[in-house]
Parts: C-alpha cells; structure tokens; sequence
C-alpha cells in the first residue's frame, strides 16, 4: 500500500484550488472506479486526499454513489481518517440553517446500497454502536468553537434514500423520533470507512429545515435550489473548520477504529 495521503476528504471540487501542489490521480479497485479522480496535496504539511462524493459534474445521485469503490480507494491511497461534510436538513427548530452538526449517530433508512465489503468466506459482524471517531469529532467541535462557527457537538443523522426529499409525514415522524439530521449520503459511507479501519467524522452543514418540522408553519418545503444557496454561503466556514482540524489532529491514532474489523471476526 502507498502512503500518498494520510486524511481523506469527501467534499466539492471547489476544495481542491486550496490545496498545494495538487496531483490528480485515478484509482482502481475491485469495486469499479470511484465518483471521479482523486486530488492530492498537502494542508499544514498533512497529506491530503479530496475525493467529490458526487463525481466534479455531480453525476452521481445520491443512492448512485459508488461508495465502496470511494472508500476503497482512499484506503489504498494510505487514508487512515476520513472526514465527510455534507450538506443537511434539520428536524429540530433549535438546529437552524447555517448551523453546523458533529453527528455521533445514524439511522439508517436506505435500501439496495451495496454497503459492506465483507460477503464472505469470512463472517465479519463489526460494531458500529458508535460509528463516528470520538478523537475526530473532538477535534472538529473544539475547531468550530474556536472559529465561531455555530456548533452542536452531538446529533443523530437519519439517512434517506433519495433521491427525492421526504414526505411531510415522513419529516414529522423523523422530528418525533427526536433525531436532528436528515441527509441522503451518510450511509454506507461511515460504514465502510469503519470496514476498513479508517476513522470517518461527519460534519452536517444545515442548509434547511425539513418539510415536516412542528411549530415552523413558515417552512416551505426543501428545494435543491435553496440547499446549494446556503451551503455555498457557508462555504468558507467549512473550509476554515476543516484546515483547522487538519492542522489539530495528533500524528497518531489514539482511538480504537483501527481495531474494527478484528473485532467482528471470531477467533
């Protein structure tokens, strides 16, 4: 295995302009090509992989990702930690537009994501009780404190299958379930990174509330329009958060997610 970066980013192609001496690379794997090329470079001296989820011409909708091929290939670059920003709608009015979420759960409600690496021969039953780095998510929320950014340290993100937004009961069932995030790509891709020991933290950049929300009668109904309008206004906040998480994170691991997989095999 190479060690062409050692932290990968799943983010726009808008990121890549701020990387230094970037090299854009094509990796191959057992499970297809990933969403597009892959940009390599450095940030404070880190290497560094970026990664558009949805391929530069957002080609891939969201249940279309080719997640294991993405994940996959950061592991064959050297990735150890992975960070996944993503845009989100909120199911609670005290977590508003422009707030940022450091997710420590997930609900997943997918269906038909090819979302694990291991069918066998070796049964492998890993533990995602608590699926996000700990060290990560610690790091990302000490950041945003001290950059200004509007931060909740803790949230569950239920994962919808897309590509289409919820329905208003859906939205109101959700928000009754006291969860805080709604998105469409947070699964298979966290569980996978933990497939393959990588740590994975979230950082949900709310753009909406979701159409179901109690006590909101003002809140219309999601548009993709409205989401890229406050997620691109919101642009530079996440850029700063994350090269101040680059610059923080310890040289070394502390945590147990490079241990997830030997943990879910017996013997």
């Amino acid at each position: 295995m190479t060690q062409d970066a050692e932290i990968g980013i799943f983010g726009g192609s808008g990121f890549y302009s701020l990387l230094s001496d970037v090299k854009e690379v094509w990796v191959e794997t057992p499970y297809g090509a990933p969403s597009d090329r892959i940009a390599l470079g450095t940030i404070h001296g880190r290497k560094v992989a970026f990664l558009p989820r949805h391929g530069k011409d957002h080609r891939f909708p969201p249940h279309m990702v080719p997640y294991r091929a993405n994940l996959w290939a950061m592991k064959s670059l050297g990735v150890e930690r992975v960070v996944g920003p993503c845009a989100a709608g909120s199911l609670q009015p005290h977590v508003e537009p422009g707030h940022f979420v450091i997710c420590d759960q997930f609900v997943d409600r997918t269906s038909g994501r090819r979302d694990t690496f291991y069918d066998g021969p070796t049964t492998t039953h890993i533990s995602v009780a608590d699926p996000y780095c700990p060290e990560m998510r610690t790091v990302a929320v000490a950041k945003a404190k001290e950059l200004g950014i509007t931060v909740h340290d803790h949230g569950t993100v239920v994962v919808i299958q897309g590509p289409r937004f919820s329905t208003r009961s859906e939205s109101r069932w959700f928000s009754q379930m006291g969860w805080e995030v709604i998105n469409m790509t947070q699964y298979p891709e966290v569980v996978l990174a933990r497939e393959l020991d990588m740590c994975y933290v979230n950082i949900s950049l709310i753009t909406d509330f979701d159409a179901g929300l109690e006590g909101r009668p003002e809140v219309k109904p999601v548009s993709h329009e409205e989401v890229l309008k406050v997620f691109n206004a919101n642009n530079d906040k996440l850029r700063d958060l994350l090269f101040a998480m680059i610059k923080d994170l310890p040289a070394q691991r502390r945590c147990a997610c490079g241990e997830t997989v030997r943990g879910g095999r017996a013997g």
